[in-house]
Order: structure tokens, then sequence, then C-alpha cells
């Protein structure tokens, strides 16, 4: 009997493969940057490279649903792609709403293709796409949006692009109702793409009208979407979320998870509320992904600005997070290990319609593999309304894979455990 012989094994860690449904001690073996083999153990069989993942947990690539890394070109909103991704245990990265039918070329071209992290987009449905970081509204109206065009450059670019962003908020419905989102939902539509909606206040009201009803906007807005479709910020602490005005998660919005299929994204960002996402779980909305939403105004003072600019920022905050923080808050809220798991790998995978890829520990997938160390403990967490809770555990990234090549997690974005 012939051994089989393996570039590479990860052995002795606890696997956890929502889409396959395992859950214990396997060792994955790689070759030519695909998994090769998951099996109990592979103990006999010769490998060049043996890693010990003993005390770890072993996933399928973490996907961020939730990025900005257009460095540069959305000014201090870009965060460096591989910082966010290899760096961080994460091999796969959505920007969400960075580039727009205008400024895709140079997205693949210099953010894109240069970095070691899969980096894939939700493209903007607004012509300016997400330069710093959506700062000024004025540009987001509908004289900003070009369907035709949008909807020609996404589907020129379908290996790159994998949905549409848009943000339905009482700052632009108070300017122009709901019509750049009916825009965003046609490019939707013709491009047979998810349409990727921000929930919560962004900017200021026009106070020259009527001041919406953030609660109204809910209203308006479900019917526009279709099965599929994502909405983002389930637990933010700004108006115009799931949580209304009287604290109690809206109807509609139950509905729309439950009956008309419409997913939901954590989208984490400075937007997370423990209280609010204690309201939306306990109403029996849990979210499908879990993206990160990190940017230079939420995890670092970007170099050269003033704390005045950075604090005006929309999307300012202080509470130190990253991926794995959020994860290790779904699980102080009573989420279990492979829910959550099932949010950064496989539910992902399905939502980019790439789980015949990634998402999963398969023989044949890509070699994208999440290395985590889940520590006990008293940990202190905090969110951007100044609570603080201690949660029992702490996910933190150990390394990664990415096709096969192994990235330390030693990015400056990874925050320090805080002990409770």
């Amino acid at each position: 009997m012939t051994t089989a012989v393996y570039e590479t094994i990860i052995e002795n860690g606890r696997v956890i493969d929502p889409m396959t449904g395992r859950d214990g001690a396997f060792d994955v073996a790689i070759n030519d940057g695909k998994i090769a083999a998951v099996e109990p153990s592979l103990r006999e069989s010769r490998a060049l490279n043996r890693m010990d993942a003993s005390g770890h947990v072993v996933i399928a690539g973490m996907i961020d649903t939730h990025a900005h890394v257009y460095q540069h070109v959305t000014g201090r909103f870009g965060l460096e792609p591989d910082l966010v991704g290899v760096r961080s245990g994460v091999t796969t990265l959505i920007d969400q709403g960075g580039p727009s039918c205008m400024t895709l070329g140079g997205f693949r071209h210099f953010i894109s293709e240069p970095a070691a992290s899969r980096v894939l987009a939700f493209i903007s449905c607004y012509l300016v796409g997400g330069l710093e970081g959506h700062l000024y509204p004025e540009l987001y109206g509908p004289n900003g949006v070009n369907a035709d065009h949008t909807i020609r450059v996404a589907l020129e670019n379908k290996d790159l692009v994998k949905g549409i962003k848009a943000h339905a908020e009482i700052g632009g419905q108070s300017r122009w109702g709901l019509d750049v989102i009916k825009i965003g939902a046609e490019i939707a539509r013709e491009t047979d793409l998810p349409l990727y909606i921000h929930l919560g206040q962004l900017w200021p009201t026009d106070d020259s009208g009527r001041i919406p009803d953030a609660d109204e906007l809910i209203q308006e807005l479900v019917p526009i979407m279709k099965p599929g479709d994502v909405l983002a910020h389930p637990f933010t602490r700004h108006p115009g979320g799931f949580v209304s005005a009287t604290g109690e998660v809206h109807p509609i919005l139950l509905e729309a998870v439950h009956q008309k299929q419409i997913l939901v994204d954590v989208g984490h960002g400075s937007h997370f509320s423990f209280d609010a996402a204690r309201r939306v779980l306990d109403a029996g909305i849990k979210p499908y992904t879990l993206g990160a939403d990190m940017h230079g105004y939420n995890v670092s003072i970007p170099d050269g600005e003033s704390d005045s600019v950075r604090t005006s920022n929309p999307f300012f905050g202080v509470a130190p997070f990253n991926l794995t923080i959020a994860m290790t808050e779904l699980l102080y809220l009573g989420l279990s290990l492979p829910e959550v798991v099932a949010m950064v790998t496989s539910h992902p995978a399905k939502l980019l319609r790439m789980e015949d890829r990634i998402g999963s520990l398969q023989p044949g997938y890509e070699a994208d593999i999440s290395v985590l160390k889940v520590e006990s403990g008293k940990f202190k967490l905090s969110d951007n309304t100044g609570a603080n809770v201690t949660s029992k555990c702490l996910v933190r990234p150990a390394y990664c894979l990415r096709a096969g090549v192994k990235y330390d997690a030693d990015s400056v974005f990874i925050p320090d455990a805080i002990a409770a």
C-alpha cells in the first residue's frame, strides 16, 4: 500500500465545517494550493510540512463580508487589504461600496490583483463610490447614479463584482426619498446580484423639508427588496435600524427575514450596540453573515488627521474590534461557536455563489484555512454607546493559509486582549 504524500498537513486541531457538518478532531492535508484530504488522522501520511494545531480551531478561510480596503482612492477610509485580510487571519474580503463603475478598473489593478488576500467587491450604485467614506451627502442622490453604466461594468466584471451596495437612511431620505434604493434594486435585478443595504442614519437630515420618520423608512424599504438581498447593521445604535424608536424590532423586518428570505449581515463597525443586538436576537433574527466593517475612522487614527475631523466623521468609533472580536461578541450574546463559524465561512460563500470553491474544508476546494485560538478567562468587550461587558472567552486569529500559503496573524488591527 502506497502512503500518501502531501505538501502540508494541519493536524491535531478541532475542525468546524458547517457546510459538511464536521465538528471534531480532523487533520487537513494540502497539495498544490488545494485541500487534498480531511481525515480523523493523517499521522501515517508523509508531509513536507506539518503544522500542529493542538488547542486551536481549524475552519475554512474566514470571509469578511464588509470590508473597506480601496486604499487611497476612498481617502483615509480605505485600509491596507492584507492587514484586514490574511494578516488578520481572514482569507477573503468583500469591499462594500468602495469601487464604482468609474473606479472598478483601479480597484482591480491596484487593490485586488496585488493583494495576497482574495479581494472582491459589492460595487457601489453611486458613481463616486466610497470616496472619503461617503462624507459628502450631496454626491449620493439620484443624479449621482447611472444604472446603465453600473449594470454594464458589473456584468463585465462578474469575477470581481459579487453584489450591489446602497444606503437606506433618513439623511438621504430627507433629500430624495428612496429613489436611489429603487435604482439600486433595478441594478441588482438586471445583474442578478444581491443588493446590500446600509441601515442606520448616516447623514444629517435636510431640515428644509419634512423630516422623515425612521420607522417609515423601514416600511417603504422592505417591499423594494428581493429574496437574497442583504440588510446590514441590524445591531446599529443609530436611528433607522432594526429596532424602532419604541425599542421593538419592526414586525415588517421579522416578516422580511423569515418569509421573504432577506438576509442579514452584522456589519459591525462603529454601529454595534449590545443593547440593540440583544433585542434583535431575542426577537428571533439571527445574522446570516458577520462583516467586520473596519475602516480608517474606527480602528486607528489616520496619520496627520486632526481629532476634530476624525470625530466628526459619521462612522467614527473608538471601541477596539475586528472580525474575531465580533465573533466573540456573538458568542457572549448566546450563539454557539458552530453558528458563528458558519457566518464567516459557509454562509458568505453561498452569498458570493462560490460555495463550490471556498467556505468549506473539502477535497478540491481552495486551501483557504483560518486557524483560531479560543481563549478562556474574563475579557472586557465594549461598544460605542459606552457599554462594557465581560466575556468568558476571546476568539483570536493565529494564522491562515491562502491557497496553501501561510500568513501569520500579525496585523496592527488585531486588538490586544483586555482583562476584565
